[in-house]
């Protein structure tokens, strides 16, 4: 049964959802921060879960560059051992389970997990091992979700090369793309241009940040010069769109982004924390969408923003009047845009859309 209208709260955590663009390290759940703290005598900024999702929420939403990289420091701190790695990790897949998740690829930086004298080998397996145990936890309480890994290598660092290898290592073994994070600003992805010539030498899926801080030069050397296959965040690709006339005209980045179908992996919550658009009403992904880019819709550091896949969809489906529809269009977006097998993506598409995915809301 396919529906009509505007989508409610509850039906659309019913839908089943996929997400590309997910941080490992800005999606733990407040209690396990506390519990993990207390475990190596670290010390937060308080021990009570609620208040601490709030600070956590609040030093995000500050301004303060230096509060919202405080917010990171905590998280990282308590996820130096195996075991809190796979805790986790494998809360990171039960808690997307349950917003309605069935694909998930949830990135992280091996190097920022080494600090306890950790290989990078051991964090990448711990972390594998952790979504596995969550896949299995999530089917027995009657979700099926599977979740793959993206390594990142922090710009700002000299680790590039070392995880892009990495990524080769553990291909088909749980890890399916690289990526690069940190700050865009002073630090452009053709820093790393040997790593991405490594990387489509050896036939493997990178992501890159880009077009978030920074604008159209980091998106332009992204994909042109180091051959990005999506954009992480990217939403500045909309100052290369002029909107002067009645209908917009693309400039001929846009244009090739758009008729290229190269997925802009947009987090709207989190892009307004970081300034590309004063609310959501006003964010691009409205435009975006109805000028037919592959967007995709995603949660980008669920604790720090508070969110879920289903407040992302909540919050544009009631900004622009999305429909059923739409929502399907940015979930089949995400699963066309993933790192997996063309057949494994063909595979999840079709497991949600014959049944009837719009129909699933009415379960």
């Amino acid at each position: 049964m396919a529906l009509s209208g505007i989508p409610t709260a509850e039906q659309i955590k019913r839908l089943p959802k996929a997400v590309i663009h997910d941080h490992l390290d800005g999606g733990l759940r407040p209690q396990t921060i506390i519990d993990l703290a207390k475990e190596i005598d670290y010390i937060l900024p308080t021990n009570d879960a609620g208040e601490l999702a709030d600070w956590f929420y609040e030093a995000c939403n500050s301004g303060s560059l230096v509060r919202y990289i405080e917010t990171f420091e905590h998280t990282i701190a308590v996820m130096q051992t195996k075991e809190s790695i796979i805790r986790v990790a494998k809360e990171c897949a039960l808690d997307l389970a349950r917003d309605g998740v069935v694909y998930a690829e949830v990135r992280g930086a091996p190097e920022l997990f080494t600090r306890g004298g950790l290989s990078l080998d051991e964090i990448i397996e711990a972390t594998i091992a952790g979504y596995r145990l969550g896949e299995i936890e999530a089917k027995a309480e009657g979700f099926n979700i599977r979740v793959e890994s993206l390594l990142c290598a922090l710009r700002q660092n000299m680790f590039a090369q070392e995880v892009a290898e990495k990524v080769v290592k553990y291909r088909d073994l749980g890890v399916v793309g690289f990526d690069i994070a940190g700050p865009e600003d002073g630090f452009p992805p053709t820093n790393q241009l040997d790593t991405f010539n490594y990387l489509r030498q050896e036939d493997a899926h990178f992501t890159i940040h880009a077009g978030e801080a920074y604008g159209l030069p980091s998106i332009w050397q992204a994909i042109q010069i180091c051959g990005a296959e999506r954009l992480g965040h990217g939403v500045r690709i909309v100052e290369d769109i002029d909107f002067s006339a009645t209908n917009p005209k693309l400039g001929r980045l846009s244009s090739y982004i758009r008729d290229r179908r190269i997925p802009l992996e947009l987090c709207p919550t989190s892009n307004l924390q970081t300034g590309a658009a004063k609310d959501i009403a006003s964010h691009p992904i409205g435009i975006l969408a109805k000028l037919r880019f592959r967007v995709t819709i995603n949660t980008d550091n669920r604790l720090m923003s508070r969110t879920s896949m289903t407040h992302e969809m909540v919050e544009v489906v009631n900004a622009f009047a999305w429909t059923f529809q739409d929502l399907q269009r940015v979930t089949i977006n995400a699963l066309k845009s993933s790192f997996i097998p063309f057949e494994e993506r063909l595979a999840i598409i079709e497991e949600i859309v014959k049944p009837g995915y719009l129909a699933v809301a009415s379960e």
